[in-house]
């Protein structure tokens, strides 16, 4: 990590990189909550406005999500999660 780089964002995108990998609900919810957070911090710290505004917007679909008012069509891993043979059938 440099100088004038930004941990939030990295974080923010691993969080919810762990909320699509998520198996159950509240693993799922707590992680987006989680890169919410992140989202806000990295809103904070950023000096340019554009970005500033576009991690906020992040922040808020996070929370979205989390409170399960986000678009599933958002979530990359919903596909996988409910694709046949995704699951270990016994």
């Amino acid at each position: 990590m440099g100088f004038g780089r930004n941990p939030h964002l990295v974080k923010a995108q691993a969080a919810e990189q762990k909320a699509a990998a998520a198996r159950d609900d509240a693993a799922r919810e707590l992680a987006w909550r989680e890169a919410a957070r992140f989202w806000e911090r990295a809103s904070e710290r950023e000096t340019d406005a554009a970005r500033k505004q576009q991690y906020a917007d992040q922040a808020a679909r996070a929370r979205a999500r989390a409170d399960g008012a986000g678009d599933p069509a958002d979530d990359p891993a919903a596909d996988d999660r409910d694709a046949p043979g995704s699951r270990l059938l016994n």
